[in-house]
């Protein structure tokens, strides 16, 4: 009888700390999560998306222009949006002239020439696909502390499981920074 309730405690107990690993590793290390929606194709799929966050760029640290992130959506904290940082602290960017709230303000060219600069402690962000995105454009710069993590891969599940190659493996991809430094 002892040695039961002895074997089940201690399978408890791995249980336990397996789970509190699991949580801790979720939050501060690597997130593996999926991605639906059109605003950012062509670098991500419209669904059964799925992107490798790693943790270690949360808050923004490490961020870069050009890096994809998974942020919390500023205007709904239980959702989360995958985006492209397009202006970091400092920098100035033009008003999306297409946006219709700036349209209906003016028939001229104003928003051709407005422009925000992006306040210390936040970052601009866009979709890929600025037809379909809800971003920055959108509910402003977003503050650094949403940012949850850096996107450095995908696997895209619509793809056969073997696709010729040894880097193709479950449609998996890196996901690449399209900004180029021309001083580099």
């Amino acid at each position: 009888m002892t040695t039961t309730i002895g074997s089940i405690l201690t399978v408890s107990s791995y249980f336990l700390r397996s789970i509190c690993f699991l949580h801790i590793s979720h939050s501060y290390i690597y997130e593996f999560t999926e991605t639906r929606g059109e605003s950012m194709l062509p670098t991500l799929a419209v669904q059964n998306d799925y992107v490798h966050v790693v943790k270690k760029y949360k808050n923004g640290r490490g961020c870069k222009l050009g890096d994809c992130i998974v942020a919390v959506k500023p205007t709904d904290p239980n959702h989360r949006v995958c985006k492209r940082i397009t202006g970091m602290p400092g920098d100035y960017i033009l008003v999306d002239p297409s946006d219709s709230i700036y349209r209906e303000k003016s028939d001229s060219d104003e928003p051709f020439n407005t422009y925000i600069k992006v306040p210390n402690g936040h970052v601009w962000v866009t979709g890929d696909n600025l037809a379909h995105s809800l971003d920055s454009r959108t509910y402003n710069s977003i503050p650094m502390g949403l940012i949850k993590g850096k996107i450095v891969a995908a696997n895209d599940f619509n793809q056969p499981f073997w696709n010729g190659s040894l880097s193709n493996i479950l449609g998996f991809r890196k996901i690449q920074n399209t900004f180029i430094d021309e001083e580099s």
